[in-house]
């Protein structure tokens, strides 16, 4: 396992022998919800690179899950919190629903099939700049046979001309009759506000689940790692993304910063020198990127020390998949 240079290297890593026991956060007391509010879990499906990630982030109003152009990127079933004065929606991101190609790929595709049935409401994302497709009427097929309310975001509105966007909705209201269309831009956030309030309006009558002040539920450790993972999707070459992943090795609040240690795996040992890169550069450059993103996630400065490890077909391996947390259950 070789290290990066030091992303931040002021200071040497804090020592790790003496990591303090973690506190529990005070619990929050719910109390009474206004009268009609409304809470539950929508689940937002849809194929690999439909902009999923991007409308999270931009309904919940902070960065919660990485983006990235290179299709089937989240892994985890990420789930943000969005909380108005009349309703409470646990958004639940599952991986793009695709043809697997390896274990890894079918666990994706089991997590996101696995949330469809343990939610309110499914939020089909298509990318409403093209026809529907295919892919489109496999999952509408697939979402045909539960017995939830689904609607249908046509992502990507600020990309189709206005002479198309009839022709285009006509496309997915011949494939969806029956559930409700909504157009929107997860870019610039036209149409989310709708959006919201027609998705809030088909929940259950309930209290708040989470507290009002809370954007996701995920361990601090999957955070962090998610961001370093965009990062590497950022700079490095297609042969590299998919066959990374990132493990948070430890955390430690020092005082006056966070340190966090971190292990990025891959499964060939050129992709260990392109994520390197000559004299260090590329992982510099990683570290950087990420390290800004944790500071706004933590409010406050971090120290960010990167590892490389070859972990050869990683994917592949039930007992390292497991280790990772992909599961395909979960």
């Amino acid at each position: 396992m070789e290290p990066s240079h030091p992303t931040d290297p002021l200071l040497p890593f804090p020592d790790l022998s003496d990591l303090p026991a973690e506190a529990m956060a005070g619990g929050f007391q719910l109390g009474d919800s206004p009268k009609g509010f409304r809470s539950g879990f929508v689940a937002l499906v849809g194929r690999p690179n439909v902009g999923k990630s991007t409308l999270l982030n931009q309904l919940v109003g902070e960065k919660v899950a990485i983006t990235s152009p290179i299709a089937q990127t989240t892994r985890n079933r990420l789930r943000a919190i969005l909380t108005t004065p009349t309703a409470q929606l646990v958004l639940v991101d599952t991986p793009g629903i695709h043809k697997p190609h390896h274990l890894l790929g079918e666990r994706l595709v089991q997590t996101a099939r696995g949330a469809i049935g343990e939610v309110d409401q499914v939020l089909l994302l298509v990318d409403g700049s093209e026809a529907a497709g295919r892919g489109d009427g496999f999952i509408v097929e697939l979402l045909s046979r539960i017995q939830v309310p689904v609607q249908v975001a046509l992502n990507k509105h600020d990309l189709v001309d206005p002479a198309q966007a009839a022709e285009l909705e006509a496309s997915y209201r011949d494939l969806v009759p029956d559930w409700p269309l909504h157009p929107v831009s997860a870019l610039t956030g036209d149409g989310t506000e709708a959006l919201v309030e027609a998705l809030s309006a088909e929940l259950p009558e309930g209290p708040h689940l989470y507290p009002p002040d809370a954007i996701s539920d995920q361990p601090e450790q999957l955070l962090l790692a998610e961001l370093i993972r965009e990062q590497v999707l950022e700079h490095t070459r297609e042969e590299v993304p998919h066959s990374v992943a990132v493990q948070i090795e430890r955390i430690v609040d020092d005082g006056p910063r966070t340190a966090v240690l971190a292990t990025v795996l891959v499964e060939r040992t050129s992709q260990k020198g392109i994520l390197i890169g000559k004299g260090g550069s590329m992982l510099r450059q990683i570290g950087t990127g990420a390290r800004l993103q944790m500071q706004k996630l933590i409010s406050g400065p971090v120290y960010l020390e990167l590892f490389v490890k070859v972990v050869p077909n990683w994917r592949r391996s039930a007992s390292r998949l497991a280790e990772l947390g992909y599961r395909g259950d979960s």
